[in-house]
């Protein structure tokens, strides 16, 4: 499968941006999606992740209550809506797609990786 992410920019703090992650080659609704994140000089971190029609969601204690993910299985595309951004924010944002079920946390069970779209949230 292949993953195109898009939607990222340049916001000020406590700003919004909406991410979306279009999916090709399988089922979408065969995956669990989440996305992931990297900043300069850190590891890559999880943000959120959902079930495969939606009814399970997972998000990082960092970003509770200001990101939410979603996805639309008839438009191949999860979405990670991103509110009250902050500084810490910034990074170059990752979607995955996951064969298995439950919403991991871990990347390393993320069979499939989009190129990545920058955040970048100016203070």
């Amino acid at each position: 499968v292949q993953l195109q992410a898009s939607g990222g920019g340049l916001v000020q703090a406590g700003g919004s941006l909406r991410l979306s992650c279009t999916a090709s080659g399988r089922t979408f609704s065969s995956f669990t999606m989440g996305w992931f994140r990297q900043a300069p000089g850190k590891e890559r971190e999880f943000v959120a992740a959902i079930s495969r029609y939606g009814g399970i969601t997972s998000n990082a204690d960092s970003v509770k209550g200001r990101f939410t993910i979603s996805r639309d299985n008839a438009k191949n595309t999860v979405f990670l809506q991103m509110n009250s951004l902050k500084p810490e924010d910034t990074a170059v944002y990752y979607c995955a797609a996951r064969t298995g079920s439950g919403t991991s946390r871990n990347g390393y069970e993320y069979d499939y990786w989009g190129q990545g779209t920058q955040v970048t949230v100016s203070s």
